[in-house]
This record gives structure tokens, sequence and C-alpha cells, in this order.
């Protein structure tokens, strides 16, 4: 790949970096540890949505043993809201191994680092620059919509081999003596100014390196196929709560999506519809009330939940179900939430 403006965008980069980087709470740390929750927490995240997260979470867990240590019930219960819980457990499992085999020491090596449960090639090269200093790439989906723009790449970035093209760019333009502001540059370049659409080019502090712009057309790229549509799922939700105001749960599977969240009992429709039988199901002796409460949707990556919500109330107590203040302990899914706080009480 032939470049010739290597220096000067470098230096045009990171000097904007150093001038115009937002004031956010992880750019105030060379704690790897604390990069590495950031970097996790932001991964198909919103900044906004991360910061208050981020904040809290690191109140509840400052330092790796503590999270290593920390229930499973706990830790979801912070990522509660954020999504893709696998994040969660891949950190703290990553995290234990850290305390029990490297003394709790973040490696600073890609080789080593690579080795911990849930650090891909991103992670690994964000943590190593940021944290170390250490010049490894870091490509994201803002990096490669920039390198794409500046290098004038027509490579399909929905392909996963073409990762490769964007780590061999960084690896030729890094600055080697600065590699935390160079990385955070493309990045935060990615996210204010080389947008998705109508890129902000007269504000851009290396247009006159950026190929693309030279060309005229820097807003065809990157070049990236659509994605497969997600797949419709449709529940009925069913909220059965006792007379002591208590409120049936149950815990999702151990695999799989949302594992070991909380949720009302939720039955996939095909499977049932809304009968004695299936309160039955729930140690429930007799329907007193039925309603329903509210139809929505919601988006995950691959899937959309269709969900109709009915809330009934059953006679007699159940010791086993929950009151409002275990509820409130539980970690539950967004859909579950959105459920809970309409309820009327």
């Amino acid at each position: 790949m032939q470049y010739p403006y290597i220096e000067q965008f470098r230096h045009a980069l990171v000097t904007w970096f150093e001038r115009e980087q937002r004031d956010l709470p992880w750019r105030h740390t060379k704690d790897p540890y604390k990069i590495w929750v950031s970097e996790v927490m932001l991964q198909q995240t919103r900044v906004d949505t991360v910061i208050p997260y981020y904040t809290r979470f690191l109140e509840i867990f400052p330092t790796m043993e503590q999270l290593a240590q920390a229930d499973e019930d706990v830790l979801l219960k912070q990522w509660e809201g954020l999504g893709y819980y696998s994040r969660a457990r891949n950190l703290q499992a990553g995290v234990r191994e850290v305390v029990e085999q490297y003394d709790g020491v973040v490696p600073n090596t890609r080789e080593e680092i690579s080795k911990l449960k849930g650090v891909g090639p991103y992670t690994a090269g964000a943590v190593l620059s940021i944290a170390y200093g250490v010049p490894e790439h870091a490509v994201d989906g803002n990096v490669m919509r920039v390198l794409s723009r500046v290098l004038n790449i027509h490579e399909d970035i929905a392909v996963p081999k073409t990762k490769k093209t964007f780590e061999a760019a960084v690896d030729m333009l890094i600055d080697h003596e600065n590699a935390s502001s160079f990385n955070q540059g493309l990045m935060e370049l990615g996210a204010l100014i080389c947008t998705p659409t109508s890129p902000k080019c007269l504000l851009c502090p290396v247009r006159d390196y950026c190929i693309a712009f030279e060309e005229g057309e820097p807003e065809k790229l990157p070049v990236k196929t659509k994605k497969v549509k997600t797949k419709p799922l449709y529940y009925d939700v069913f909220v059965l709560r006792d007379e002591a105001g208590r409120y049936k749960l149950e815990q999702r599977a151990s695999s799989g999506l949302l594992a070991n969240m909380w949720q009302f009992v939720m039955v996939e429709r095909g499977e049932g519809v809304f009968t004695p039988q299936i309160v039955e199901q729930t140690e429930a002796a007799q329907i007193v009330t039925q309603d329903h409460l509210m139809s929505f949707k919601h988006v995950f990556s691959h899937l959309v939940w269709h969900m109709d919500v009915y809330i009934a109330d059953v006679k007699g107590e159940h010791p086993a179900w929950y009151d409002a203040e275990q509820i409130e302990k539980l970690p539950m899914p967004v859909p579950m939430l959105k459920i809970w706080h309409a309820l009327p009480r």
C-alpha cells in the first residue's frame, strides 16, 4: 500500500486529537483495567450511554480483584440495560484470568493479552496502545470508515477478512511515539467528523491528506454490503401477581441470548395462549382479574421480539414468588424492565 503523506497524517491527527478530544472519564486514567472496562462497554454502544454505566461500575468494582470475586447476579445488575450481556461475563472471566495467572497485572503484549477470555484484536490493541503506549492497531468501525476514505480503500468492510487490510494500514500509519493519541484520534475522528453520512470534511484535520476527499466523493466510502434482515419472533408475556403483591419470575437458561437474566413468564406464540392452564403451570390457583397491559417490540442485532403483555391477579399467596424489593435487585433485560416500570403500583 502506497501512501505519500504518512508523517503529515500522523502529525495532523495527533495534534488535532490532543487539542480537541472530548472530556470522557476513561481519558483521565492509564490504568489498563479501567481502559479495558471502557472499551468493552463501548462496543456497539454510544458514548453518552456508557458514561454513567462506566462510572457506576468502577464505584462497585474499583479493582480487578473485586470484579473477579463478584456474584454473577451482582455483575449483571450493574450491566442491566447496557445489553450484550456476554460482554460482562467475558470481562469478568478475563479479569479472573489476570488475577489468577498474572498476579493482577494486565499483560502488555498482544500475544499474552489476546489469550484472555473475550479479548479480541480490537480490545487488545486499544488497551495496549492507550494504557501502555504500545504501537498496536485497534481497528473498529470508526477506524475502517476513516481509513477507507483517507486511503481510498474499496474493499467491503462487512467481510471479516477485510479487517486485516485496515490493521495493516494502521500498522503502516501509527505514531510509534504516541500510539495512544493516534489510535484514539482515529476513533474520535470517525465519531465526530468523518461520520457515516454527511462527513464534515471542511472541519477535518487530515482533509489535505485524504485521497477520497481529493477525488470528491468521500461519502461513497466505505463499501459495506447490507445486513441480513432480522428475524421476527412473537411472544405473549404474562405478569402474574399474587394477593401479597409478589410476582412470578423465571430465570433464563445459563447459555444463549440473555443468559441467566430474569423475566416474567414468556411464551412464544404458537406454543401457547393465555389460558388458565398456563397459569396453573405457574402454581397459581385461579385468575381473579386479567388485562392486556401493553404491546411493543424490542430490536436485537439479529432478532426482533414482538411482545404482547398481560397482567393477571391470582388468588393466594406464593412465597416462592418475588416482591418489588427483591425484583429491584435481580438483573432483568431491557424488555422486562420496560414492563416492570409500566406496571401500576
